[in-house]
């Protein structure tokens, strides 16, 4: 057990940023492991899901949870897209982000990085994966920068 969570918090860091992996995963973080593989698959906390660790790149695909952590404890990870708030509603029920509509990236980013979508508030309006790199999302006008997974109003009645 100490061996997987002290390997999710290396993974968190790199994904993330030094210091993420213990921000994100305490010491009671339950680890679900793949009946069929034995590997880690799932990381709750309390119950709730924090983030899947992908079999097929080692990496973690994060929940709203765990993206509400990092905004909170670790404003300056290298992970954030802002969109305009006027397609806040949009990103947040789901829908794809568009390069037309970002208006800051992080220069980390790169293609097929997990991302955080915020508002111009710094909200957090979903999860997902970027399409594009940081230049891209900034250079172009056209086409999808973020394929999201999870939006924050997802699931709730409005």
């Amino acid at each position: 057990m100490e061996n997987s969570i002290g390997r999710v918090r290396a993974v968190a860091d790199y994904q993330f940023g030094k210091g993420a992996g213990c921000k994100l995963f305490p010491e009671n973080t339950e680890i679900e492991y793949s009946k069929k593989t034995g590997r880690i698959r799932y990381l709750n906390f309390n119950g709730e899901r924090l983030a899947t660790y992908l079999p097929t790149d080692g990496l973690l695909s994060l929940s709203i949870s765990a993206a509400n952590i990092i905004s909170e404890k670790m404003p300056s990870a290298s992970c954030f897209v802002t969109v305009r708030s006027d397609i806040a509603k949009y990103v947040a029920e789901g829908g794809d982000v568009f390069a037309a509509h970002i208006v800051a990236v992080d220069d980390e980013i790169r293609s097929k990085d997990e991302v955080i979508v915020v508002d111009e508030n710094k909200t957090v309006l979903a999860v997902g994966r970027a399409l594009l790199c940081s230049i891209e999302m900034k250079a172009f006008k056209t086409g999808v920068a973020v394929k999201v997974r999870h939006g924050s109003a997802e699931g709730k009645q409005t």
